[in-house]
């Protein structure tokens, strides 16, 4: 680890290593655990707010491929840092695609180690004086922004004045298409059932994308498809390659399980999405691009921060349920078999 300024331990914080409740995953589920120990040096993180995501749930369930990413969606103060550029007192969230050494996110602290450049950017800095309920929202639209990144990639093209329409109204349809909507695209939120559109409306968001759905948007074939459910099952995949224009983009990025493929589509899914791929194929005679977005880049933070920092985007109203640190690991056995239409917010 590279030397730098060590932040001293604020009040209430415990000593060097020590990172007071956690809730990690064994072999029983979710389960609270105290006075965990990790060795020293990278940086301390105070958590302030933790946001469950439905890779979370993934993880519980034993359903989620790839490597795990349990307790990501956070908001916190370093109190302790060896780390250039990362000083105690800086507010951040996390980014959990970086090549660095953590444990769950859902803590008191959180410490993250690893090489030093990789750590300072697990840890994009946020504003001050912007609401935990919105900054809590960084990570999943850093991983919109960077879908949206991915379909101007495999468009070649940029997406204003573009129609896009997107598959899935969870969190992460709500916050692709939402972006979309702010690079200036034409955009329709569609979902196989209406309880979240209705949800949505009632709670006034991203009112013109919803109604989209229902209205004239569903005359125009648009030029790219985005799949954001939490999986890319077959039903879904053969509705948006039959909506999107001749020659446009089906952009895959929901769940895709290794090897998965649909009959009369040549190609490999998985490796499209998790190898951000662009394939040329033929789909009922038509020709169509199918393209992949996986995981986050730097530069998407900037952008996800910037856009859930705007009140006018109104993230917060997403949030539906506050649980506290200790409650957690019931709560999330509870959302693994029940459904939950906006996102849940850990105190501590």
């Amino acid at each position: 680890m590279s030397g730098g300024m060590t932040g001293r331990v604020g009040p209430g914080v415990a000593a060097p290593g020590a990172l007071g409740r956690v809730v990690e995953l064994g072999a029983e589920g979710p389960a609270l655990v105290a006075g965990i120990a990790v060795p020293g040096g990278g940086a301390l993180v105070e958590v302030e707010l933790m946001g469950v995501c439905r890779s979370d749930l993934k993880e519980v369930a034993g359903t989620r491929g790839g490597p795990g990413q349990f307790g990501h969606e956070l908001v916190g103060r370093v109190v302790e840092s060896d780390v250039p550029g990362l000083h105690a007192g800086m507010r951040v969230c996390l980014d959990p695609n970086r090549p660095v050494t953590r444990g769950s996110g859902f803590a008191d602290r959180l410490r993250v180690r690893g090489d030093a450049e990789e750590v300072r950017l697990a840890l994009p800095a946020v504003p001050e004086g912007v609401p935990a309920r919105r900054l809590v929202f960084a990570e999943p639209a850093a991983c919109a922004a960077h879908c949206l990144g991915a379909v101007r990639r495999h468009l070649g093209t940029e997406v204003a004045g573009r129609s896009v329409h997107v598959l899935g109204a969870g969190i992460a349809g709500v916050l692709i298409a939402a972006l979309a909507e702010r690079a200036g695209a034409r955009v329709a939120l569609r979902n196989r059932s209406a309880d979240r559109l209705g949800f949505l409306r009632e709670r006034g968001v991203l009112l013109s994308a919803v109604d989209g759905a229902d209205g004239a948007g569903d005359l125009e074939r648009p030029d790219a498809v985005v799949v954001a459910a939490s999986f890319v099952v077959d039903e879904l995949l053969v509705e948006a390659l039959d909506l999107v224009r001749p020659g446009g983009l089906v952009l895959l990025y929901g769940g895709t399980r290794a090897g998965q493929r649909l009959a009369g589509l040549d190609v490999d899914l998985d490796a499209v999405r998790r190898g951000e791929l662009r394939v040329e194929a033929v789909w009922r005679g038509s020709p169509v691009v199918v393209g992949g977005s996986y995981g986050t880049a730097p530069e998407d933070f900037a952008t996800a921060i910037g856009a859930v920092a705007d009140e006018r985007l109104g993230v917060e109203r997403l949030v539906t349920r506050e649980a506290r640190l200790a409650e957690l690991p019931d709560v999330l056995r509870e959302l693994v078999s029940g459904r939950q239409l906006g996102k849940v917010v850990v105190t501590r």
